[in-house]
């Protein structure tokens, strides 16, 4: 059987990556299954444990990255989230291809454990059209629009680092051209 394809996606803080990773999941061609990710941050009300995150305390945090468990890892805001190496190498080992959502930052560490990974970067079309829509989604927390907007400034410098570049002016365009690659991957895997 052959191993399944891992598929990063990454970019910048609210350049719409959650819409393009719904319709990645959704859609049956890829067969993608989502990695869930690890974090110390609290849930949110309507998350559940083991289906959004896994809500774990810091010292088992601590151990996961101590005992190298994590594909990468990253702090946000006070709290640290990371990828398990185990769901990704389960699942990849039975054939079937994963969907990992992770910062800029994180797909150095992945691509040098898994090299044949896709990784794409989702760009907005501008940066003052990011901010819009930051300050849209935070608009009550300067604090926060402050470090997610030095944050995507420093994610966007790393994009050019990315073989796959996608501009988000349009879900269903950027979905589209992911699919395309993904899928010439997939057929030229199936042909090996």
């Amino acid at each position: 059987m052959a191993k399944g394809l891992v598929v990063i996606l990454s970019g910048a803080s609210s350049v719409g990556k959650g819409a393009i990773r719904h319709k990645l999941l959704e859609d049956k061609d890829m067969n993608l299954f989502f990695s869930i990710s690890e974090t110390t941050r609290p849930m949110k009300e309507g998350e559940v444990d083991g289906v959004d995150y896994y809500f774990v305390s810091h010292k088992a945090f601590a151990d996961s990255v101590k005992n190298r468990e994590l594909l990468e890892y990253t702090e946000f805001n006070g709290y640290y989230y990371g990828t398990p190496k185990a769901q990704v190498e389960f699942l990849t080992n039975k054939g079937k291809n994963v969907l990992i959502e992770v910062e800029a930052q994180g797909v150095g560490p992945i691509k040098l454990n898994i090299p044949d990974a896709l990784a794409f970067f989702v760009m907005p079309t501008s940066f003052e059209e990011l901010e819009k829509q930051i300050n849209e989604i935070y608009k009550d927390d300067e604090a926060s629009i402050s470090r997610r907007l030095n944050k995507a400034r420093m994610d966007m410098e790393i994009a050019p680092l990315f073989r796959n570049i996608v501009y988000n002016d349009d879900a269903d365009k950027a979905f589209e051209q992911i699919k395309k690659v993904v899928m010439a991957e997939l057929e030229k895997r199936r042909d090996e």
